[in-house]
């Protein structure tokens, strides 16, 4: 096969190379070296830019909460970790708002009007559906009526102004509800006091975290 050393060298000087059959031109290296150096520093800062960016310390501190009956078991291990749903999709109001809040029997029906509907904990949520009634959800994780705290801000914080990967927001939402991937049914295996919420706050000022009283006491 003949190649056009021509049409090649022509090619080639429009990227400011002179490129032939018989090698690079050593001017043509040189930049060529240059610019892969900046390339690389650029992936390098970009890297330890985002490393910093995603520098979080994670609260410390356990609890042994009691088991709370609800009316329906909801398996969170099989939603989180093994059909991998994003916290968010259920509890849509944490992004926006003070409250997590409960998703409606209709997000809830959604999938499970084809899915499993021959389970007991499914044909029960189907007669709340259409009975029109809610099912009486009983809160795990709560704070004093005195405690100002926002999901909004925190996840804000933690995720959005970090452009943390949002697939991966369970991560974020352990620091206080623990590994819910990994449960039966959710549970309290924080402490949520003030000493919990202080140390996490005076861990990672870096991001903002306040220290006056009277942002989360109103």
């Amino acid at each position: 096969m003949v190649v056009n050393n021509r049409l090649i060298n022509s090619n080639a000087q429009h990227c400011g190379l002179r490129c032939g059959l018989r090698g690079t031109t050593l001017r043509g290296a040189t930049k060529f070296g240059i610019a892969g150096i900046l390339l690389m520093s650029m992936i390098l800062m970009s890297s330890l830019a985002m490393a910093t960016k995603y520098d979080v310390v994670p609260p410390s501190g356990t609890h042994q909460g009691e088991d709370v009956e609800q009316p329906i078991e909801f398996p969170h291990n099989i939603h989180v970790k093994d059909n991998g749903i994003n916290c968010m999709y259920c509890h849509t109001y944490a992004r926006r708002s003070k409250v997590a809040g409960i998703p409606p029997t209709s997000k809830c029906m959604g999938c499970h009007k084809v899915i499993a509907t021959d389970k007991p904990r499914i044909q029960k949520l189907t007669k709340y559906w259409t009975d029109k009634v809610s099912p009486p959800w009983k809160k795990v994780h709560d704070v004093p009526d005195f405690v100002h705290f926002t999901h909004e801000k925190h996840l804000k914080t933690l995720v959005f102004d970090r452009e943390f990967p949002v697939e991966n927001v369970k991560e974020v939402c352990a620091f206080c509800h623990g590994e819910v991937e990994n449960m039966t049914v959710a549970k309290k295996v924080k402490p949520l006091n003030m000493g919990f919420c202080v140390n996490c706050h005076m861990d990672n000022k870096e991001l903002g975290a306040p220290g006056d009283c009277w942002k989360c006491h109103k």
